[in-house]
């Protein structure tokens, strides 16, 4: 579903006047958003249609270059989860380049679950390189981020990536662990990286 589809069919009449003034604040002065952004969820509600009121704030923000990337830094930088959430979702939305990088390489560095999916959304499938892509997606198999729900996982797995998802689960049968079984959406396609795997998995 769509952060449009999400406003539209879930923000309430008093939730969209909240986001409609917040919003038309925004644009006339960029700095508002440091007061708002924390206030969305008390005003809209959580979940869904708190991202998708976060990503309509950051949109409005009328400062660009530099400047637009050091507001959604410090935003993401003093934000909660759900705060540094929003500003990952809104990340490919926004004209910053690659300079939201640092953000989506912090948020692949804990363990919240939420973010990690959250950084492999489509900013963080377009702007990763190879590598860091593929570390990605080995730390969503291994937080429990289901494949399904990464972006560009289709277009951007390779060979390399499926040895290392092989790698991971041949270790976890070793270990007497089950193998989340979305590691077969990569392996399927390089049945070459899953050999030792699957005559792993036999002889467990």
């Amino acid at each position: 579903m769509s952060l449009d589809t999400v406003l539209a069919e879930r923000l309430s009449d008093d939730g969209r006047r909240w986001l409609d003034a917040a919003t038309d604040r925004v644009r006339s002065d960029a700095a508002a958003i440091r007061v708002l952004f924390p206030a969305v969820g008390r005003n809209v509600g959580r979940g869904a249609v708190e991202d998708a009121a976060r990503v309509a704030l950051l949109k409005a923000v009328p400062s660009r270059g530099p400047a637009l990337v050091d507001e959604v830094a410090a935003l993401y930088r003093f934000g909660d989860a759900a705060e540094k959430r929003g500003v990952l979702r809104a990340l490919h939305l926004l004209d910053v380049g690659d300079r939201g990088l640092p953000i989506v390489q912090d948020a692949l560095r804990t363990n919240d679950t939420r973010l990690v999916a959250a950084a492999l959304g489509p900013y963080g499938a377009a702007q990763l390189d190879a590598a860091a892509y593929r570390q990605g997606v080995l730390k969503c198999v291994f937080v429990g981020v289901p494949l399904a729900d990464i972006e560009g996982l289709e277009r951007r797995a390779d060979a390399e990536l499926a040895r290392m998802l092989a790698d991971f689960a041949t270790e976890r049968l070793a270990a007497g662990r089950d193998v989340p079984g979305d590691v077969w959406l990569v392996l399927d396609r390089f049945p070459d990286a899953a050999t030792g795997l699957r005559k792993t998995a036999e002889e467990a």
